[in-house]
Protein backbone atom coordinates (compact mmCIF):
# COMPACT_ATOMS: atom_id res chain seq x y z
CA UNK A 1 0.00 0.00 0.00
CA UNK A 2 1.65 3.54 -0.99
CA UNK A 3 0.10 6.56 -0.11
CA UNK A 4 1.17 10.36 -1.13
CA UNK A 5 1.01 12.92 1.88
CA UNK A 6 1.15 16.42 2.43
CA UNK A 7 3.11 17.92 5.34
CA UNK A 8 4.72 21.27 5.82
CA UNK A 9 4.12 22.22 2.00
CA UNK A 10 5.88 19.24 0.28
CA UNK A 11 4.25 15.68 -0.71
CA UNK A 12 5.83 12.17 0.56
CA UNK A 13 5.54 9.33 -1.19
CA UNK A 14 5.38 6.63 1.60
CA UNK A 15 4.33 3.04 2.38
CA UNK A 16 4.44 1.03 5.86
CA UNK A 17 7.45 1.13 7.71
CA UNK A 18 8.87 4.09 5.97
CA UNK A 19 10.94 7.02 7.58
CA UNK A 20 10.55 10.57 6.52
CA UNK A 21 12.14 13.48 7.32
CA UNK A 22 9.69 16.38 7.07
CA UNK A 23 9.33 20.20 8.69
CA UNK A 24 9.12 20.47 11.75
CA UNK A 25 6.11 19.33 13.97
CA UNK A 26 5.49 19.51 17.67
CA UNK A 27 5.27 16.02 19.31
CA UNK A 28 7.18 14.42 21.84
CA UNK A 29 9.54 11.80 20.54
CA UNK A 30 7.51 8.38 20.88
CA UNK A 31 4.08 10.03 20.20
CA UNK A 32 2.02 8.62 17.67
CA UNK A 33 0.35 11.48 15.06
CA UNK A 34 -1.92 11.40 12.57
CA UNK A 35 -1.49 13.08 8.53
CA UNK A 36 -4.75 13.37 7.42
CA UNK A 37 -3.65 15.48 4.31
CA UNK A 38 -3.94 12.38 2.10
CA UNK A 39 -3.75 13.03 -1.91
CA UNK A 40 -3.55 9.76 -3.24
CA UNK A 41 -3.94 5.76 -1.71
CA UNK A 42 -2.55 2.68 -3.82
CA UNK A 43 -3.41 -0.87 -2.96
CA UNK A 44 -2.71 -3.58 -4.77
CA UNK A 45 -3.60 -1.53 -8.11
CA UNK A 46 -6.41 -0.04 -7.08
CA UNK A 47 -6.26 4.15 -6.70
CA UNK A 48 -8.10 6.41 -4.73
CA UNK A 49 -7.00 9.85 -5.78
CA UNK A 50 -8.70 12.95 -3.68
CA UNK A 51 -9.99 16.30 -4.82
CA UNK A 52 -7.86 17.36 -3.29
CA UNK A 53 -7.86 15.27 -0.28
CA UNK A 54 -8.77 11.43 0.25
CA UNK A 55 -11.81 11.53 2.19
CA UNK A 56 -11.41 9.17 5.85
CA UNK A 57 -7.71 8.35 4.57
CA UNK A 58 -5.06 9.31 7.39
CA UNK A 59 -1.41 7.92 7.32
CA UNK A 60 -0.75 6.96 10.95
CA UNK A 61 2.78 7.54 12.22
CA UNK A 62 5.40 7.66 15.35
CA UNK A 63 7.77 10.36 15.65
CA UNK A 64 10.84 8.69 16.11
CA UNK A 65 13.36 11.72 16.31
CA UNK A 66 12.91 15.47 16.44
CA UNK A 67 16.56 16.81 14.60
CA UNK A 68 17.73 19.63 12.80
CA UNK A 69 19.09 19.87 8.93
CA UNK A 70 22.34 20.43 7.58
CA UNK A 71 23.64 24.01 8.03
CA UNK A 72 23.57 26.65 5.40
CA UNK A 73 25.28 29.34 4.75
CA UNK A 74 24.33 32.30 3.13
CA UNK A 75 26.92 34.96 1.55
CA UNK A 76 26.09 38.64 0.43
CA UNK A 77 28.58 40.85 -1.23
CA UNK A 78 28.72 44.16 -2.89
CA UNK A 79 31.60 44.58 -4.93
CA UNK A 80 33.66 47.76 -4.36
CA UNK A 81 31.34 48.38 -1.45
CA UNK A 82 32.64 46.71 1.35
CA UNK A 83 29.44 45.18 2.22
CA UNK A 84 29.84 41.79 3.33
CA UNK A 85 27.29 39.84 5.07
CA UNK A 86 27.41 35.97 6.51
CA UNK A 87 23.88 34.42 7.80
CA UNK A 88 23.41 30.54 8.84
CA UNK A 89 20.38 28.25 9.28
CA UNK A 90 19.59 25.29 10.06
CA UNK A 91 15.69 23.87 9.51
CA UNK A 92 14.17 22.05 12.43
CA UNK A 93 12.57 18.79 11.43
CA UNK A 94 11.19 15.68 12.83
CA UNK A 95 11.65 12.07 11.68
CA UNK A 96 8.77 9.61 11.14
CA UNK A 97 8.01 6.46 10.86
CA UNK A 98 4.95 5.00 9.02
CA UNK A 99 2.87 2.68 11.02
CA UNK A 100 0.11 1.95 8.74
CA UNK A 101 -2.19 3.76 6.28
CA UNK A 102 -5.96 3.88 6.18
CA UNK A 103 -8.49 4.29 3.92
CA UNK A 104 -11.61 3.64 3.14
CA UNK A 105 -13.12 2.21 -0.14
CA UNK A 106 -10.65 1.56 -2.30
CA UNK A 107 -11.95 0.26 -5.38
CA UNK A 108 -12.27 1.39 -9.14
CA UNK A 109 -15.78 1.91 -10.92
CA UNK A 110 -14.58 -0.12 -14.18
CA UNK A 111 -16.55 2.41 -16.09
CA UNK A 112 -13.22 4.79 -14.92
CA UNK A 113 -11.30 1.86 -16.61
CA UNK A 114 -13.14 1.73 -19.87
CA UNK A 115 -13.10 5.24 -20.61
CA UNK A 116 -9.87 5.50 -20.18
CA UNK A 117 -8.76 2.72 -22.30
CA UNK A 118 -11.29 4.02 -25.23
CA UNK A 119 -9.56 7.10 -24.76
CA UNK A 120 -6.24 5.77 -25.34
CA UNK A 121 -7.10 3.93 -28.14
CA UNK A 122 -8.43 6.91 -29.74
CA UNK A 123 -5.00 8.92 -29.57
CA UNK A 124 -4.00 6.00 -30.96
CA UNK A 125 -5.80 5.85 -34.22
CA UNK A 126 -5.55 9.65 -34.66
CA UNK A 127 -1.78 9.26 -34.72
CA UNK A 128 -1.30 6.33 -37.19
CA UNK A 129 -4.00 8.50 -39.81
CA UNK A 130 -1.47 11.76 -39.20
CA UNK A 131 1.59 9.49 -40.26
CA UNK A 132 -0.61 7.62 -42.94
CA UNK A 133 -1.37 10.95 -44.26
CA UNK A 134 2.51 12.13 -43.80
CA UNK A 135 3.55 8.87 -46.16
CA UNK A 136 1.23 9.57 -48.35
CA UNK A 137 2.45 13.22 -49.49
CA UNK A 138 6.03 12.15 -49.78
CA UNK A 139 5.24 9.29 -51.71
CA UNK A 140 3.44 12.23 -54.46
CA UNK A 141 7.14 14.37 -53.94
CA UNK A 142 8.93 11.78 -54.64
CA UNK A 143 6.91 10.21 -57.76
CA UNK A 144 6.59 13.95 -59.33
CA UNK A 145 10.16 14.96 -58.26
CA UNK A 146 9.30 18.11 -57.39
CA UNK A 147 7.34 19.68 -54.77
CA UNK A 148 3.71 20.69 -55.80
CA UNK A 149 3.20 24.51 -55.90
CA UNK A 150 0.72 24.42 -52.86
CA UNK A 151 4.23 22.70 -51.15
CA UNK A 152 6.69 25.41 -52.15
CA UNK A 153 6.72 28.77 -50.08
CA UNK A 154 7.14 31.29 -53.30
CA UNK A 155 4.28 29.31 -55.14
CA UNK A 156 6.47 29.23 -58.35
Amino acid sequence: MIAVVRTGGKQHKVSPGDEITVEYLDSSIGSNISLDQVLLVEDSGQVLTGTPTVEGAEVRCTVMQQARGPKIRVQRFRAKKRYQRSLGHRQEQTILRVDEILAQGINIPPADKATSATKTKAKAATKTKAKAATKTKAKAKSKTGKASNSDTKTGK
